[in-house]
């Protein structure tokens, strides 16, 4: 055991998101078709028909799921009735993205739009209660012009009196 291993393994970035699912094969199949998900490799759990645990790569990231298990104290957003939590894919193409993975099965929470920050972004909801933004960038925009567009956004959407997400 006095072998010398790195502390973050080859192909791991610092964070690595972990879901828990309700119908992890059907959340694995659902990423690939979506988002061009590779899977890795997947252990059954404890029952034999649920996913115990799975990594799968989407773009250069590992994604780690497994199937909610509330003896373990792991429920699925879809047990909690929504989740507080996005993920954010960065993507070469994101209009041809949004579209794979609403084909797929995701619902749009946010269409795809321009962003005053230089990101082309839209927001889904995947089959298991999970919460995606698709982005691609799309301009450099300085803090302080970002600042100004901010501010210009936040008096718009006041005088719409229409909630809206920057």
């Amino acid at each position: 055991m006095s072998t010398k291993v790195k502390p973050i393994p080859d192909e791991f970035h610092s964070l690595t998101p972990y879901l828990t699912v309700k119908g992890g094969a059907q959340a694995i199949d659902f990423y690939k078709r979506a988002f061009g998900a590779v899977e890795r490799f997947r252990f059954p759990g404890p029952d034999g028909k649920t996913i115990g645990h799975a990594e799968i790569k989407i773009g250069d990231s590992i994604l780690m799921l497994a199937d909610e298990s509330p003896m373990m104290g792991n429920r699925s957003p879809q047990s909690f009735g929504g989740t507080p939590v996005s993920l954010l894919l960065y993507v070469t193409d994101v209009d041809a993205a949004f579209k794979r993975a609403v084909d797929a099965g995701a619902k749009v929470k946010m269409p795809l739009e321009n962003k005053f920050y230089g990101e082309r972004a839209g927001s889904l909801e995947d089959p298991f209660g999970h919460l995606w933004t698709l982005m691609m960038h799309i301009e450099d925009v300085s803090p302080q012009e970002m600042q100004k567009r901010l501010d210009d956004f936040t008096a718009k959407m006041a005088k719409s009196g229409k909630p809206h997400a920057p």
